[in-house]
């Protein structure tokens, strides 16, 4: 199963290099809208510090809907992803596969820009340690989300619009308890512990369901 699992991250991986246009519109969006803000609302240290977790929170989590549309999209239209329900494989142990690959080409380079994009928002040190490992265990759990959206739209006309309409409402605990996190720990380091214990739950609560969900929703667009 390991070695399953491997084969199609890196098959996702490797076709995902073959075009990097995908891959870099969504760093260059992140980039792009987080650093817009400073100069909308001025230069005054203490508005950026308030702005600062919720503006890059809510970049990271428009970037990483970017690529969810296509998460099974070429499979599905050349038969791939049929072919790949029909192994003796457990169809989540393929999915979750596929969501990493997701997660490592869109939501792991955001982790680690995110810290230099944070001191644009006169973000601590304490801050931007915090920033980084919201967003570590948060990203994940918007792949995963996402990927029952992708599947349950899969194949329909205007399905990115319906995604969006899925899945946002699912993204706004993460968004809440991501962005407080890095809002309390400039007031108090300690009383971060909360926060991320929260958003961990809710990548165990995903990493457990979100697999199944969708592999259900992708032989239900099959059919």
């Amino acid at each position: 199963m390991l070695r399953v699992f491997l084969c199609v991250l890196g098959r996702d991986i490797t076709l995902a290099m073959r075009r990097r246009t995908d891959v870099l519109t969504t760093l260059f969006f992140f980039i792009i809208v987080v650093s817009l803000f400073p100069l909308g609302v001025g230069t005054e240290k203490q508005t950026l510090r308030i702005l600062g977790p919720g503006v890059v929170w809510v970049a990271a989590l428009l970037a990483s809907m970017l690529a969810l549309e296509r998460l099974f999209a070429a499979d599905y239209e050349d038969g791939t992803l049929e072919q790949m329900l029909l192994t003796a494989q457990p169809p989540a142990l393929l999915v979750l596969a596929k969501v990493t690959a997701h997660w490592l080409l869109t939501g792991l380079p955001l982790v680690f820009i995110a810290p230099l994009i944070g001191l644009q928002y006169q973000l601590p040190g304490e801050a931007l340690w915090i920033m980084m490992a919201s967003l570590l265990i948060g990203t994940p759990v918007l792949s995963l989300i996402g990927a029952i959206g992708a599947a349950l739209t899969l194949g329909l006309r205007g399905g990115g619009i319906l995604l969006s309409l899925l899945i946002l409402p699912l993204y706004i605990p993460v968004l809440v308890y991501g962005a407080g996190a890095v809002t309390v720990s400039m007031i108090d380091l300690a009383d971060t512990q909360p926060y991320l214990s929260l958003i961990g739950a809710f990548l165990l609560l995903a990493l457990t369901l979100s697999p199944l969900a969708t592999a259900a929703a992708l032989r239900i667009a099959l059919e």
